[in-house]
């Protein structure tokens, strides 16, 4: 077998990473070194870690309270720039949120399957951060440039005891919504083509992202299944008692109900939470 850190310790090394691009290149790098593992037919070894509280960060962007980050007004160039800005914070967030769950949670057994899912999505969301980043520097708005929102890390340390209750809501909710939102987006960048020349690659990344944020609703919903399974609860009433406790404020339509379906995400599920 091929020498390499347990998957804890290697989740536990992105987390404690500051920079974005350092963060993400040695994210894909723990990735390959695990999948190319289990390609090969090996189980590598868990291991446990002591994650940190809250990711290593870089200096830039600045961090706001959610209600002062400036509105983002998509018919501007600035406008997109921002859009861009805020999407690069979120996958940035995603990076980490995939390995915390790898880290934080080796306590409770799960199947080899369960590691798999959150390391390929860790993996994706490296891949993400970096396209935007790339479009943003192709803007000549480097990630960093502008203020983002402090509180996308509020879901992680809601549910840091909790493994069902972060299924339910960083995948199941806050990825879903991805989902929602999205297709406007790449409208905002198809529009902007003739006077942007970055709003090509803005939309490819995007529709790269959109399809591969499908299949990390999908784990999501997949483990909270299979957790709900474990415990004989009933996933439905799981999932709204959870969201509730952990969420704070209604889930916000319309919903991408076709998107959703095909993640594993039936309406009975989100209706019953929204506004």
């Amino acid at each position: 077998m091929t020498e390499m850190l347990p998957l804890a310790e290697m989740a536990d090394a992105v987390l404690r990473t500051a920079d974005g691009r350092e963060k993400t290149a040695l994210s894909r790098h723990y990735a390959g070194l695990w999948q190319a593992a289990r390609a090969r037919g090996e189980t590598p070894e868990i291991g446990t870690a002591s994650p940190p509280d809250r990711p290593a960060r870089p200096a830039r962007p600045e961090l706001l309270d959610p209600r002062d980050v400036p509105r983002r007004r998509p018919g501007s160039p600035q406008g997109r720039r921002a859009i861009l800005h805020a999407v690069a914070h979120i996958e940035l967030n995603a990076v980490d949120l995939h390995w915390d769950i790898v880290a934080r949670f080796t306590h409770i057994p799960m199947p080899i399957g369960f590691y798999d899912d959150w390391v390929k999505s860790a993996d994706e969301e490296s891949k993400h951060f970096n396209l935007i980043c790339d479009v943003l520097d192709a803007m000549d708005c480097p990630y960093g440039t502008l203020p983002a929102h402090a509180g996308m890390w509020r879901a992680a340390e809601d549910t840091k005891d909790d493994l069902m209750g972060r299924l339910a809501v960083v995948p199941m909710v806050l990825e879903a919504r991805g989902l929602d939102v999205t297709p406007g987006m790449i409208e905002i960048f198809e529009k902007a083509k003739k006077d942007e020349p970055a709003a090509a690659q803005a939309v490819d990344a995007m529709h790269v992202i959109y399809a591969e944020e499908v299949h990390h609703v999908a784990y999501g919903s997949k483990w909270f299944h299979f957790l709900c399974g474990r415990h004989d609860t009933d996933p439905k009433d799981a999932f709204h008692d959870l969201v509730r406790r952990y969420f704070h404020g209604a889930l916000k339509p319309p919903f991408n109900e076709e998107k959703r379906a095909e993640a594993g995400l039936p309406p009975d599920f989100y209706w019953p939470l929204a506004d």
